[in-house]
């Protein structure tokens, strides 16, 4: 009987699901001709526009509209069927990578976020829309208020 996988064993396959993230999003990222960053987190993100005013931070209250897709183009989430997201930046449970998304943006601001499995619903998904393991995009929409 084979017994679990240690702590090596564990870390080092998380490195190579990490690693097969990232080779998904850069190959996304160039069928797609998008000019991205990678923060050092892992997330991937161009701003579109840059909105006014102050960067988001901890307690700011964001109003967005939104699409959610994978890299498949499946479309999870929109605003349009939704309505718009209201998060308070630090409080809000969203996913960690929007999260930090959001902390790039001014009110008005618009961007692209790749945001890789571990910062977004990692290995359960989140049981509904968006399946285990799954390179989630959001398309944002800041609105001023």
């Amino acid at each position: 009987m084979k017994s679990a996988p240690g702590k090596k064993e564990m870390v080092d396959i998380n490195r190579y699901f990490v690693q097969k993230d990232r080779e998904r999003i850069e190959s996304y990222i160039v069928r797609k001709n998008l000019k991205m960053r990678e923060s050092p987190s892992g997330l991937w993100y161009s701003v579109l526009k840059e909105g006014t005013g102050n960067y988001f931070t901890d307690n700011d209250k964001v109003v967005f509209e939104y699409e959610v897709t994978l890299l498949d183009g499946t479309i999870c989430y929109s605003s349009k069927e939704n309505g718009p997201k209201e998060v308070i930046i630090g409080k809000s449970v969203i996913e960690s990578g929007l999260n930090q998304g959001l902390r790039m943006l001014k009110p008005g601001g618009e961007a692209i976020f790749i945001i890789p499995p571990f910062l977004a619903f990692g290995l359960t998904g989140d049981g509904n829309k968006i399946p285990s393991r799954s390179v989630i995009i959001y398309y944002i929409s800041s609105k001023i208020h």
